[in-house]
C-alpha cells in the first residue's frame, strides 16, 4: 500500500510538473526571433490582442543604410502597436514617428548587420463598436522591412519615374501636336466628306 502511495505521489507531481512545461512552453516561442527578410512582406502575421509580443531577426541589412520597418492592419481591430529596434536583444530604440491610419512604422539606419531585431508588441486599445460580437483573441497584420533611399522606400522609385515620363510626355506632345492643327485638320475633313 506504501508502493502505490509512493506511486501515485510521484505520478501525480510528474503530471503537475508536465502541466506547467506544456503551459509555459507556448509562451516563449512568441519571443524567438522569427526572419524578416529585407524587402519581402510578412503577410498574415498573428498576435494576442492583448500584449503580445514577438521578436523579428532583420536578415540583409546592409551597414549605413535607411531602413523603414512598418506594420499594417485592419481598422476593424482596436489595437495599438508599438515597434522598438533592439541589438542583440538588449539595446532598445523606440519609435518616434508619428502614428498613419492602421500602419505603424519605424525608420532607422542600420549601423551593424549582426543581431538586429524588432520587437512588435500589441495592446487592445479600445472596444469593438458592434453589439454582440466578442473581441477578437488574435490581431492580425503584415509587416515588411524595406531599404529607403532619399526617405523613399526603394520599390517605389518607379512609380517616380513613370510620373515624370508622363509629364514630359504631356508637355513634349503638344509641341509637335498643337491641338489648333488638329482640329483644323479635322474640320477639313469634315468638310471634304459633305462636299
Amino acid at each position: 500500500m506504501k508502493f502505490d502511495k509512493w506511486h501515485m505521489n510521484l505520478f501525480s507531481l510528474l503530471s503537475i510538473i508536465l502541466f506547467i512545461q506544456v503551459g509555459t512552453s507556448s509562451t516563449p516561442t512568441s519571443l524567438q526571433p522569427k526572419n524578416l527578410t529585407v524587402g519581402e512582406e510578412l503577410k498574415g502575421e498573428t498576435l494576442h490582442l492583448k500584449f503580445g509580443q514577438k521578436f523579428y531577426k532583420l536578415v540583409g541589412l546592409k551597414e549605413n543604410f535607411w531602413y523603414e520597418v512598418k506594420i499594417s492592419y485592419p481598422a476593424s481591430i482596436p489595437a495599438s502597436f508599438s515597434i522598438e529596434l533592439k541589438n542583440d536583444l538588449t539595446d532598445e530604440h523606440r519609435n518616434s514617428n508619428r502614428r498613419l491610419l492602421n500602419t505603424e512604422k519605424l525608420i532607422f539606419k542600420a549601423e551593424s548587420t549582426e543581431k538586429v531585431h524588432v520587437l512588435v508588441t500589441v495592446n487592445a486599445e479600445g472596444v469593438v463598436a458592434q453589439p454582440n460580437v466578442q473581441e477578437r483573441e488574435l490581431v492580425l497584420y503584415n509587416i515588411v522591412c524595406d531599404e529607403l533611399m532619399l526617405g523613399i522606400p526603394r520599390f517605389t522609385w518607379w512609380v517616380g519615374f513613370t510620373a515624370i515620363l508622363c509629364l514630359l510626355f504631356a508637355f513634349i506632345f503638344p509641341h509637335y501636336f498643337p491641338l489648333h492643327r488638329l482640329l483644323e485638320y479635322n474640320a477639313q475633313n469634315q468638310k471634304e466628306i459633305r462636299d
